[in-house]
Parts: structure tokens; sequence; C-alpha cells
């Protein structure tokens, strides 16, 4: 990162509130106090040595605010940002469903202690074997059969095929 933009982005994490809050003041909706102030700084980053030189940069940033909401008010109809009736956008790929983690979890909590332990030490916490092996006092070879024995358990009750490993 360059020293400009280093400047600038600790200017923006000082100042970025406080003009969020004077841009909501200005427009009364916190949306469009979120444009307005992405506005101005834009407009701050780009002049920024001119403007960092001549270290007037609350007034400045000030004026670029009240001009952007001057000047948004002025737009007409046809200059505005309009929703579409289709997304333009591709929504992100959804995630797991919730109903497989809570299949999951209640498997897991009918499977005997000891393994549901070995299970989550070393898939959850992601322990390697003989972590697993201290954090329960006992040898690797007891993790490696519980590990066994419990996500065979697990493949059972959630109806998974059971594969080898």
């Amino acid at each position: 990162m360059s020293d400009r933009d280093e400047a600038f982005a600790d200017y923006f994490a000082a100042r970025s509130g406080s003009l969020r809050t004077t841009a909501y003041l200005l427009c009364g909706d916190w949306h469009r106090a979120e444009d307005l102030v992405q506005t101005a700084f834009t407009k701050l980053y780009l002049h920024w040595n001119r403007v960092n030189r001549d270290e007037s940069l609350d007034p400045y940033l000030r004026r670029v605010l009240i001009h952007a909401f001057i000047d948004e008010g002025r737009w007409g109809w046809w200059r505005r940002e309009r929703p579409h009736d289709a997304p333009i956008e591709r929504p992100a790929a959804a995630p797991a469903p919730a109903e497989d983690r809570l299949m999951l979890l209640r498997a897991l909590a009918v499977v005997p202690p000891r393994q549901r332990a070995v299970l989550v030490l070393r898939y959850w916490q992601d322990l390697s074997v003989e972590e697993t092996a201290a954090a329960l006092g006992c040898t690797a070879g007891t993790v490696k059969s519980q590990a066994a024995r419990g996500l065979a358990t697990l493949r059972a009750l959630v109806g998974a095929p059971v594969t080898a490993d």
C-alpha cells in the first residue's frame, strides 16, 4: 500500500462515521447517506494529493458531501438509479442447507460419548491424532479406532454410504 493510500485509509477510518451522520442529517435516509459518503470520499480520493497539501480536508470533504446531496436532488427522474425487475447480479451460492446441519448435529448427539469426543476434536477442532490422544488421555491407536467407529455410526445414522477411508 502506498503512503498516499495509507494516509487516505487513515483519514477515512477517522472521519467516515461523523460524515455518515452529517449525510443522514441532510437526507434523512441511512442508505442515501451511505451513497453520499461514498461519493464524497471517492471525489476526495481523486483529488487527495492537491487537497492534502492544503491541510483543508474536513472543509473540503464537507463541501463535497453537501454538493453531492444538492446535485442528487437536482437530478431528473431519468438520471436516478431505478430498480430492475430481474436482478443484475447473480446471488452468491447458497450455503449448505440448515436441515443438513441440524440432521448432522442430531446424529452426532446419538454417537457414544467417547466417539463423539474424538469426532469433535479431530474433525471440528481439527486436532491431529496425537493432539486428540493427549487431550483425551489415550493412545493414538485408540483415537484412530474411535474415529473410525464414530464415523461409521454417523454414516449409519444419516444414511450415507460407507466408504473406505
